[in-house]
């Protein structure tokens, strides 16, 4: 329902429903519907049972359990396959512009699906920006579009690198309480990317150590890049889909803490934890006949294949950029 107080009004609502109406992607929000009567506007989407990534980071009620680390980088790699659809293969390709923790919501699994479009632009193919007055939420806003009103996908580049840091460290992105000049997420995290070595202190508590660390650090690096400063050297969406689906191939034993030795698989090993799917629970239609637990078909074989061979495209090519980067060098 929209807020009869609030920032947004007729404008915002008609792009919703022309966004929503063109665009689809199982990462994107079904539009079922819409109403306009008086100043009444409702727009009805598919129902989210989980409700927003903002509400299972930091409003967990005291009979919930935090997001495991599976879970995180699931739902980051989700978020930036809808975000890849837009800037990729929508046509002509959109900028989001208020990617945030509450506008990503969750399904079953925790499938998450990107929402709320009264924001997002069209950028025409001849065009690499779009100016515009400044819009969107403090703490995820791109400081380049904030100084100069240029919207381009770099501007939702920064604000996706925002929302990782906030899966991986648990603190919102604009939280008064860390003191001043801390309060906006970037800034408290920057002195800890300065060393690799001082990365593992930016790691949620509510994780309990129960991850990998090489592919933790992976992730922070991942997040670092989307919010340099310098929008040319942030990565593309392609890239960060790319990067993420590597990450969340390396699956972790969430009953294996970092000091015990916490494994990680090849492949894409399902995560056995908080409701998401795991080999126990595939599909009935392709494991008919079989008991649970045993149905591994040749289909899943060669989603491993490419998991592995994706995997190792990604390594190569990201130590390329993080090198470039090091050097000073201008990615092309």
């Amino acid at each position: 329902m929209l807020n009869q107080t609030g920032l947004q009004g007729d404008k915002e609502f008609l792009v919703e429903i022309l966004m929503l109406s063109l665009l689809r992607h199982p990462n994107l929000v079904n539009m079922i519907g819409y109403c306009a009567e008086g100043n009444q506007r409702l727009l009805v989407y598919e129902f989210m049972p989980l409700g927003s990534l903002e509400y299972h980071l930091h409003d967990l009620a005291p009979n919930m359990v935090p997001l495991d680390w599976n879970a995180r980088m699931k739902i980051a790699a989700g978020a930036a396959k809808g975000l890849d659809y837009l800037h990729s293969q929508a046509d002509p390709p959109v900028i989001y512009r208020d990617l945030k923790s509450s506008n990503i919501l969750l399904g079953e699994g925790f499938h998450p699906k990107l929402s709320d479009f009264g924001l997002a632009k069209f950028v025409p193919d001849d065009k690499s920006h779009v100016s515009t007055r400044v819009m969107g939420t403090e703490g995820y806003c791109a400081p380049e579009y904030a100084v100069t009103g240029k919207l381009t996908k770099m501007s939702d580049i920064y604000s996706f690198g925002i929302v990782l840091f906030e899966l991986i460290t648990g603190q919102r992105a604009l939280d008064s309480t860390r003191g001043r000049g801390k309060d906006i997420l970037v800034h408290w995290v920057r002195p800890m990317l300065k060393d690799r070595k001082d990365f593992l202190q930016l790691a949620d508590p509510n994780l309990k150590g129960k991850f990998s660390e090489p592919v933790f650090c992976r992730a922070v690096e991942v997040a670092s890049m989307c919010v340099r400063e310098n929008p040319h050297s942030r990565p593309s969406s392609t890239d960060v889909v790319l990067a993420l689906d590597y990450l969340t191939s390396q699956q972790n034993d969430a009953n294996m803490d970092r000091g015990n030795g916490a494994k990680s698989g090849r492949g894409r090993r399902m995560p056995q934890s908080d409701g998401l799917v795991n080999e126990s629970n595939v599909d009935s239609n392709e494991c008919k006949g079989t008991p649970k637990g045993t149905c591994i078909s040749e289909d899943r074989d060669l989603e491993r294949e490419q998991a592995v061979a994706e995997a190792k495209m990604w390594g190569e090519t990201w130590r390329e950029k993080m090198r470039q980067n090091e050097e000073g060098i201008m990615p092309t």
